[in-house]
């Protein structure tokens, strides 16, 4: 079972955590595309991952939010002119400021908190993994639907390099 202190402080504090988030954002020199633009956009961009993953902790993973969420941050991270590893990038950064918190913040009160923490690191870990597996599918599905819709590359050439089940693919 997860600590509602601690579901509770990622969506109360889901800003405090983006504001941390920015503050990596902006030391890490892989992230040319996310060190131009204002700290305000970064913060709007980066807030709503934490209800999310507190979302999660609390009710279980839902595959299919946590999948819509990602694959549409792709989506946009693509036509914004991102590269895929930068978006990447930033989400471990998101993750890396969750283990901080539990780590400096939340684990150390009690032995009871440190069981909880590890508990609750593997679960965090795994909702970073499915994000950065939907948000690599929402940036291949923009980029599939680009090329077949421009005509400048053969539908045969799409499909034979865009092997994935996308999600607009039912």
């Amino acid at each position: 079972m997860i600590d509602g202190q601690f579901i509770d402080t990622l969506n109360i504090q889901a800003r405090d955590f983006a504001f941390k988030w920015k503050n990596r954002i902006r030391k890490a020199e892989q992230l040319g595309h996310f060190a131009v633009l204002e700290d305000g956009a970064l913060l709007e961009m980066e807030t709503p991952v934490y209800p999310l993953l507190s979302r999660t902790l609390d009710r279980g993973l839902d595959r299919a939010l946590v999948g819509d969420f990602f694959v549409r941050r792709g989506k946009e991270g693509m036509a914004a002119g991102f590269p895929m590893s930068e978006l990447i990038y930033a989400l471990n950064l998101s993750q890396q400021t969750v283990i901080e918190y539990i780590m400096t913040d939340f684990a150390l009160d009690n032995a009871m908190r440190m069981y909880q923490a590890m508990g609750i690191l593997n679960k965090a870990a795994e909702f970073f993994l499915l994000g950065t597996f939907y948000l690599t599918k929402g940036f291949l599905e923009a980029i599939y639907m680009n090329m077949a819709s421009s005509g400048s590359v053969s539908e045969e050439f799409v499909k034979n390099y865009f092997k994935d089940d996308f999600f607009f693919k039912k």
